[in-house]
């Protein structure tokens, strides 16, 4: 049985028709597959991988942490250097009072960790969230997700989950005394690149102060840099009183995190005590990558250089079968006729060495999000092989 047959056989699939590409290597800002052939990484992994694949500093640290000790001990309970280290750096890059690292597995577990601590915090259990919002896939996690299509028929789910439209009038009025938490993205990234209107975030973050409410901000796709900002909501000029973190976090390792104020943190601690755990969340080898990856970000001042190649991307992304195309730094979306003709672009771009996506809830939208090292050189040559492919169908 090949490789390929195993994959489809003793793997669980996610969909009817995974790509199924065989990549034996990755390395900067390329895929490799068995055969040899080269792939322009457009999407990193979906944000994941924004200082490129195995970058030399994050490999080194990644083989020093597996020298020195793996996993020792349930997550909390010994001083490990790599998680101490880590919270450190994170508090100091987060504005007051987001003081506290709850280190876990991944972007789901974090808003899994976040909904409870919201709850504890406050007395409360209703959750408002938004349409064409992704969170993750858990129970609680998907109960928050913005799209009936995936929450359907894992129902019931979390009771008192309201949704309604990102930028609306009707989700600032849907905030209330009964509310625990508020949890949004400061770009909504699987709806295509939603922006939010300043004021109303803005409008947000005033009346969850005033009723008591903790607004949880989801930085996971557009945390570190993404966005050209080390985070997505300096944009908007808010502070949350929870954010969550995942993806680029470790560096290419699985890591997530949600962070808060370190009063509000220290209530999962006791009545009960370990009220929340993980066996491998902050594992010290993930928080030695996200270290290492982080130091790269800033060494390399690879935030400074987003502004640039993002405007490149949207002055070349010029064809008469490009309806739109919205970007914030190098997240970018470009609108096409329908889900049909992205699915056939992205076949397209696998023939022609680009490896690029589409959107949960904009599947009429080729996702770009390259590793933030992408070069000048990499993106014009992208750009120009995507309108051939599109020139072609």
């Amino acid at each position: 049985m090949n490789i390929r047959s195993q994959f489809l056989n003793h793997l669980a699939q996610t969909s009817d028709a995974p790509l199924a590409l065989d990549i034996v290597k990755a390395h900067g800002n390329y895929l490799y597959d068995r055969a040899g052939k080269a792939y322009l990484d457009l999407i990193g992994g979906i944000s994941v991988c924004n200082v490129g694949h195995t970058h030399p500093k994050v490999v080194a640290a990644i083989q020093k942490q597996a020298a020195d000790y793996l996993h020792v001990m349930v997550y909390g309970e010994l001083i490990q250097s790599p998680q101490v280290d880590y919270a450190s750096q994170l508090a100091h890059l987060l504005p007051d009072p987001l003081n506290a690292v709850y280190f876990t597995n991944s972007g789901s577990e974090a808003t899994e960790g976040a909904i409870k601590l919201a709850r504890r915090v406050t007395g409360k259990t209703e959750i408002v969230a938004a349409h064409k919002s992704y969170h993750g896939s858990t129970l609680g996690a998907l109960s928050v997700m913005g799209d009936e299509y995936w929450r359907n028929a894992f129902r019931p789910l979390l009771p008192g989950v309201w949704h309604h439209e990102y930028n609306s009038e009707a989700f600032l009025n849907a905030i209330n005394k009964n509310t625990a938490c508020v949890i949004i993205e400061p770009i909504q990234a699987e709806s295509g690149v939603c922006m939010p209107n300043k004021a109303w975030i803005q409008s947000v973050r005033k009346k969850c102060s005033e009723l008591g409410a903790l607004l949880i901000v989801d930085e996971i796709q557009t945390g570190f840099g993404r966005t050209g900002k080390m985070w997505g909501f300096e944009h908007s000029e808010i502070i949350p009183d929870i954010v969550l973190l995942g993806k680029a976090l470790g560096g290419g390792m699985p890591l997530g995190a949600f962070v808060a104020a370190k009063e509000h943190m220290q209530q999962l601690s006791n009545n009960p005590v370990l009220g929340h755990i993980t066996t491998f969340g902050g594992h010290p080898v993930s928080c030695a990558a996200g270290i290492a990856a982080l130091e790269v970000l800033l060494e390399e001042k690879l935030i400074e250089q987003i502004e640039e190649k993002s405007n490149l991307f949207l002055k070349e992304l010029q064809h008469e079968k490009i309806k739109q195309v919205r970007a914030k730094g190098l997240l970018i979306a470009i609108e096409l006729e329908s889900s049909e003709f992205v699915l056939a672009s992205i076949q397209g771009c696998l023939e022609n060495n680009l490896f690029s996506d589409w959107f949960l809830f904009a599947p009429y939208c080729i996702r770009i999000a390259p590793p933030l090292t992408i070069t000048i050189e990499e993106i014009m040559l992208a750009c120009t092989n995507i309108k051939q492919v599109l020139s072609s169908l």
